[in-house]
């Protein structure tokens, strides 16, 4: 039987060692972290002199700082729903356990460990003890369920695999103290998912089902909105998902309440209903960025710059990309939702040339639609003879055919898809009796996949993706007999709303994730109309955007960029959060400030009746100017007042700093004297990304 992580830790705390055991089996190795070192090793016997400080639900992980390393704790998790008879619990809150005895303080090692509980306690992170909630059903059909929880686990969705690397170099190497593996470590090596989880009870037409949405976000390439766009080269892109739609019949074991699971069922199989077989039915859908090199730049305007590279230059990339979603998912039908005008314009074409140079013998097909050129686009291969030919691009003019409400005319993308959702099928299995494992007995397999993107991969994304999860839906309860042909699930309405609601759940925490606010138009996929309320909303939810976008992100990037390792903190890398501009440029915002309140001071202030108003109407036109002047040169050098992520910095924000800088040192007003700054300037102010930039390289 396959070792799974266990579900109830005590934590003993000495000043030599922290000493890890599970109180419900006696007879496991305890894990020791040496003090100070942070060495590994497991012990047979009872540890003495460690006095008991806790109880906890999981190790999160180990991460090194600048001067101290840190365990990292689950210490409350809270039950989201049973699947299969296997609970999965969401991360409430967890504790950093210094290793020395008597932590150093410090303004940088603080700031980290701000980022990430900030991070912690933002992101949605799921984990089961028992279940892997990393993989699909259709690839957990294909594993072996004897390996370890976390052998078993996709690389892509163990969003803690930086910081268990620790536990999991100890478990296949041991240490100079114990050589060799050490399998008693694999129950503390917890895998922990980042993304969206739902799980409920439903009825469609008086048949019992439990519905099931997981949405699972990539570690790779992983950031917020601005600072995060296309690919890298290793084949990655930004904002990358895959969303599954499940449905069990006849398993009286899914759903919230009853047992929280023991160990008696870490397969879940406690009995299907009435002695059926337990069936699962599940739908995959991926999303991901627009896969050549592209960037948009934060210059506090509203709308950012848009950078595009070659396309040739990202050629090797999407190859890579592209290589490895045709092994995971075989077929790929790329549904491109940008605008076909405007700046949208040039990332759709970088796409499309993109298909025509992967693909051999490239041809495609527009039909044009009454509000537009183009509505929709199709580009293939017409003689597939290699790997690339398994793509098959369309493109579809969401915002035009669907502006004036006209939401409708969505369905002309399903029809275009439709022989190839038709042809691709879904996933079908049942438990197979007997089987301690909870191994399945696959009945039909989903061969391809549909990746939908738009600008953001958010708000339109959403929208398709809802639509084809619907049409599959119905599908899928035809072929099991609960749905006659040509019926829908609409009209259950209570099936209706809880669907509606998962699919707008959905949308709001990847959009949350990745942009800082719940998605836009989620009104339309939780009630099936635009409303005015909705559209506020979406005002809200863009303003929000843009004002965390431009100050908030950058902190948020770097918080990622510290939990997944892409940043190593070096004990050499002294005052990384330091702001290194001019003391002149950091000082207009205050001198801006300064305007605002003494234009405030004077407009409200009482006067004395036989006080002279023309010196009052000169100090507030002054101060006015004064204002006017600093407001402008905010918005016009932008790029300086963005908070950008300051431990892996963006190629394109360097190149708009020194450009912008270069620009002040222009100004007629300020340029002599920023001028002076130079040699600090270009010293100091990336010094610390650089060294960054060579960690990572």
């Amino acid at each position: 039987m396959a070792s799974l992580p266990f579900r109830d830790i005590n934590v003993h705390a000495s000043a030599s060692h922290y000493a890890f055991t599970s109180p419900s089996s006696p007879a496991a190795q305890s894990l020791v972290v040496e003090r100070p070192s942070g060495d590994l090793r497991l012990n047979d016997g009872p540890l003495h002199g460690g006095k008991r400080i806790s109880s906890i639900a999981g190790i999160l992980g180990m991460i090194k700082l600048r001067l101290d390393k840190y365990i990292v704790v689950i210490t409350q998790a809270q039950p989201m729903g049973r699947l299969k008879g296997h609970m999965v619990y969401k991360v409430i809150t967890t504790e950093f356990l210094p290793l020395r005895e008597r932590p150093l303080h410090d303004k940088d090692e603080d700031t980290y460990l701000t980022l990430l509980k900030g991070f912690i306690r933002s992101g949605p992170l799921y984990f089961s003890y028992s279940f892997d909630i990393t993989n699909t059903f259709q690839r957990q059909s294909q594993l072996d369920q004897s390996l370890p929880l976390w052998k078993r686990a996709d690389d892509r969705f163990f969003w803690n695999r930086f910081v268990q690397s620790d536990l999991i170099d100890f478990r296949i190497s041991g240490t100079r103290h114990q050589n060799g593996p050490q399998p008693g470590a694999d129950s503390y090596i917890l895998p922990v998912m980042f993304g969206m989880l739902e799980i409920a009870n439903a009825t469609v037409k008086s048949n019992p089902l439990t519905l099931v949405l997981i949405t699972r976000r990539s570690r790779h390439r992983a950031g917020t909105r601005y600072f995060s766009r296309g690919i890298d080269e290793q084949g990655n892109v930004s904002n990358f998902n895959e969303t599954e739609q499940i449905v069990l019949l006849n398993d009286s074991t899914s759903g919230l309440g009853g047992f929280a699971g023991g160990g008696g069922m870490h397969n879940g199989k406690v009995g299907g209903s009435g002695g059926k077989e337990v069936q699962i039915l599940s739908y995959v859908q991926t999303r991901g960025s627009v896969p050549v090199y592209w960037a948009e730049v934060n210059t506090l305007h509203y709308t950012p710059r848009l950078q595009v590279r070659g396309v040739e230059s990202a050629v090797e990339a999407a190859k890579a990309h592209f290589d490895q979603q045709i092994k995971l998912y075989g077929d790929n039908h790329l549904v491109n939702l940008v605008n076909r005008k405007g700046r949208e314009k040039r990332v759709k074409d970088a796409y499309e040339q993109l298909v025509r140079l992967l693909v051999s013998s490239p041809t495609g097909a527009g039909q044009p639609g009454p509000s537009s050129h183009e509505k929709i686009s199709i580009l293939g291969s017409t003689a597939p003879r290699q790997e690339f030919d398994r793509l098959h691009y369309v493109y579809f003019d969401f915002h035009n055919e669907t502006k004036g409400l006209k939401w409708h005319r969505a369905q002309l993308l399903l029809d275009q898809l439709n022989t190839a959702l038709e042809k691709q099928q879904y996933f079908r299995g049942v438990d197979m009796p007997g089987s301690f494992e909870g191994s399945l007995e696959v009945r039909n397999s989903q061969t391809s996949v549909v990746r939908t993107n738009c600008m953001d991969c958010l708000d339109r994304t959403n929208v398709v993706q809802s639509m084809l999860a619907r049409w599959t839906l119905n599908r899928q309860l035809t072929d099991i007999g609960i749905l006659s042909r040509g019926e829908t699930f609409t009209s259950d309405a209570a099936f209706e709303f809880l669907f509606r609601k998962m699919w707008a759940d959905n949308a709001d925490i990847v959009s949350k994730s990745y942009s800082g606010t719940g998605a836009l138009k989620t009104d339309l996929t939780r009630t099936g109309r635009r409303t005015i309320q909705g559209a506020l909303q979406d005002v809200q939810n863009s303003i929000t955007r843009y004002v965390r976008n431009n100050f908030l992100d950058g902190p948020k990037q770097d918080s990622f960029d510290l939990f997944l390792g892409t940043y190593l903190p070096n004990p050499s890398s002294y005052m990384v959060f330091a702001d290194r501009r001019p003391l002149l440029i950091q000082g207009i915002p205050y001198l801006l400030a300064f305007c605002v309140f003494f234009i405030f001071v004077g407009t409200f202030t009482r006067r004395l009746p036989d006080a002279a108003v023309l010196p009052m109407r000169i100090f507030i036109l002054v101060w006015s100017l004064v204002g006017a002047w600093c407001l402008n040169f905010i918005y016009g050098h932008g790029v300086l007042y963005v908070n950008w992520p300051k431990l892996s910095p963006r190629p394109w924000a360097t190149e708009g700093y020194h450009e912008a800088i270069s620009n002040v040192r222009k100004d007629r007003v300020i340029g002599q004297f920023v001028a002076r700054h130079e040699r600090g300037l270009s010293a100091s102010r990336y010094t610390n990304a650089e060294e960054g930039k060579k960690r990572i390289e």
